[in-house]
């Protein structure tokens, strides 16, 4: 299991004050060497295998589905939302749900409430990031939380990205908005566990019958 890029200096800032705290006092040192552990465990970024079928839209992130519903929105008009919150014990790195072209980014200042409340989508600090794919748009929103202070982006536009791809994370406890063009029908219904990458949230009705594609909501 390997590191989020975005962790590397938060982490070797914890251990060099854990090692220069242990010369002062063992104590204190290992206090400081715990945080320094706790830092590498959030910001794990673990492999995932990634469903083949062309019919299988995956979770962009690990954590509770908080809301499934209809939504009318810019660039994807008509579509189904699906909300995940990630509480500070999820791996927080988000990936893409479907291949296709980064559209456009957005980045919109606001608030920091407890990021499952449903009002946080619309006033809390966030990323909004547009995917061209070739089934429809979809809008994904990184949304910061009541502890997140960041929202770390891994892409720019017009580049391609594949079905499970890192596109960035959200440091610590937060919420990831996805929304699905009309011809994805959701397939996790609220209360459900996620995973980033490997969990199927929709399936493309147009090719429905025509694969079979293995869910993995574990």
């Amino acid at each position: 299991m390997k590191i989020a890029p975005e962790g590397a200096v938060s982490i070797a800032a914890a251990v060099f004050m854990a090692c220069g705290a242990w010369l002062i006092s063992p104590v204190l040192g290992g206090i400081m060497g715990l945080c320094a552990l706790f830092l590498a465990w959030f910001y794990r970024e673990p492999h995932v295998d990634v469903p083949s079928g062309p019919q299988a839209f995956v979770s962009p992130a690990d954590g509770k589905v908080v809301e499934v519903e209809s939504a009318d929105v810019p660039f994807v008009g008509n579509s189904t939302k699906i909300g995940i919150f990630m509480t500070v014990a999820d791996v927080h790195v988000n990936r893409i749900p479907y291949e296709g072209k980064i559209s456009f980014l957005k980045y919109q200042k606001g608030k920091h409430l407890v990021a499952f409340a449903p009002k946080s989508s619309e006033i809390n600090e966030r990323l909004y990031t547009g995917l061209e794919t070739k089934h429809g748009n979809v809008l994904l929103v990184q949304i910061a939380g009541l502890l997140a202070r960041r929202i770390a982006c891994r892409v720019k536009v017009d580049q391609f990205m594949a079905k499970g791809q890192a596109y960035g994370m959200i440091k610590f406890g937060s919420k990831v908005d996805v929304y699905l063009p009309p011809c994805v029908k959701p397939i996790v219904k609220i209360g459900d566990r996620v995973k980033a990458g490997s969990s199927v949230i929709g399936m493309v009705l147009e090719d429905e019958g025509s694969d079979v594609v293995e869910q993995k909501n574990s």
